[in-house]
C-alpha cells in the first residue's frame, strides 16, 4: 500500500532557498496571453522546475492579480518575472544575452519535441502564444527554432498551460541528463 504523503513530508524549499537555488537556463516567454488561469499555471510550473523566469508580453497581465494567485499558489513570489510592451521587444532583450528562441507553435518545418536537442550550456527561451492565434507570424520570423509538440488525435490543440506543461518537463529532463 502507498500513504500519501503529508505537506510537511515533501521536503518543500523555502522562498530564500528557491531564489539563491542554481536555476535551470530556460526564459519561459509568454505572447499576449489573455487568461489568468493560464499565467497562474506557467508560473506554477515554472517553479516546480526551477525556470529562471517568465516574461509577459503585450497584454498578458501581471502579478498581483486575484485571478493569477488562484492557479500560481504563490509561485509569483518565487520565480523572477518582467513585463515587455511587444514580446519582440522581449525577444530582443534575450538574443542580447545570447538565449536561443524557440517559439512553440505548428508551422512549416517545425522541429518535433521529441527530436529536439540542444546542448545543456545553451540557454533557451520558449515562447507560447495565445490561446486563439497562437505565437504571433512576426515572433516565428525571428525564432531560431520552432518546437511542435507531436499530438495523434483530431484537435491537434493544447491548452497553454498544459503545453507548457509538457514542454517545460521534456527540456527539462534534457538539461539534467
Amino acid at each position: 500500500m502507498n500513504r500519501k504523503l503529508r505537506n510537511e513530508e515533501l521536503n518543500r524549499i523555502s522562498v530564500d532557498e528557491f531564489k539563491s537555488t542554481e536555476k535551470t537556463p530556460i526564459v519561459i516567454v509568454l505572447d499576449n496571453i489573455r487568461s489568468l488561469n493560464n499565467i497562474g499555471s506557467v508560473f506554477r510550473t515554472a517553479d516546480a522546475f526551477l525556470i529562471e523566469a517568465v516574461y509577459l508580453c503585450g497584454i498578458t497581465a501581471k502579478p498581483p492579480h486575484r485571478e493569477i494567485q488562484k492557479t500560481a499558489l504563490g509561485a509569483t513570489e518565487t520565480v523572477e518575472w518582467k513585463h515587455f510592451t511587444s514580446t519582440l521587444d522581449a525577444i530582443n532583450y534575450l538574443k542580447q544575452k545570447n538565449y536561443k528562441i524557440a517559439a512553440i507553435e505548428q508551422t512549416e518545418n517545425s522541429t518535433m519535441l521529441d527530436d529536439f536537442g540542444f546542448s545543456s550550456k545553451e540557454k533557451l527561451a520558449v515562447i507560447f502564444g495565445n490561446e486563439v492565434k497562437g505565437v504571433e507570424q512576426e515572433v516565428i520570423n525571428v525564432s531560431d527554432v520552432i518546437i511542435e509538440i507531436p499530438q495523434y488525435g483530431t484537435k491537434h490543440s493544447l491548452n497553454i498551460s498544459v503545453s507548457a506543461g509538457v514542454v517545460i518537463w521534456d527540456l527539462y529532463q534534457k538539461f539534467n541528463q
